[in-house]
């Protein structure tokens, strides 16, 4: 049997925060290949609630410990084209993952887009449907009026997600400044 063309994927995402979805598709992912590159991207059309330095750290937490892991590198992509950032790391695969018709339709643009500018393929994985309503904006909107998110986030980032919110809350502590979208 041939040895498969591609060792290195990455599986990209702004991850504000990290959800059991993505710790799923990511492990999954080192089911697959040799080297999985989470890379962590900064959105500067979105207002992130935690900083990118943050997002890398949690997403770490998130998977350090299971199996697969130590196939996985967790870093920032930063403010670049995710196409030339693959290509320069040697990983002519994305995976990413899908929850429904609504997501394939969002992500199918991109994936082109990534193969005309750099030659680089996507391969997309079916959620798992335990997980298809789970997403970092409403996980966010949920917590942020006092839902339970507990199953739908790693425990750590649960902590860490409302330690935010209550900072941000009038009267809760000031937060400080966060760089946002950059290094």
């Amino acid at each position: 049997m041939p040895e498969p063309a591609a060792r290195r994927c990455v599986c990209p995402g702004s991850f504000d925060p990290v959800t059991v979805g993505h710790v799923d598709v990511i492990l999954r992912a080192a089911r697959l290949f040799e080297e999985v590159v989470v890379a962590v991207a900064a959105n500067p059309a979105k207002r992130s609630l935690f900083t990118l330095d943050e997002r890398v750290a949690m997403v770490r937490e998130a998977i350090a410990g299971r199996p697969g892991a130590e196939r996985v590198v967790v870093d920032a992509l930063g403010d670049g084209l995710l196409a030339e950032h693959s290509r320069a790391i040697g990983a002519p695969v994305v995976v990413k993952g899908l929850r429904g018709g609504t997501d394939f339709a969002y992500e199918l643009p991109m994936a082109l887009m990534n193969r005309h500018l750099a030659d680089v393929e996507t391969v997309f994985l079916a959620g798992d449907p335990r997980f298809e309503h789970v997403s970092s904006s409403l996980v966010k909107e949920v917590a942020g009026h006092g839902g339970d998110v507990r199953g739908l986030v790693p425990p750590q980032v649960e902590t860490a997600l409302r330690e935010r919110l209550e900072q941000q809350r009038p009267g809760g502590a000031a937060q400080p400044d966060q760089p946002q979208g950059g290094r």
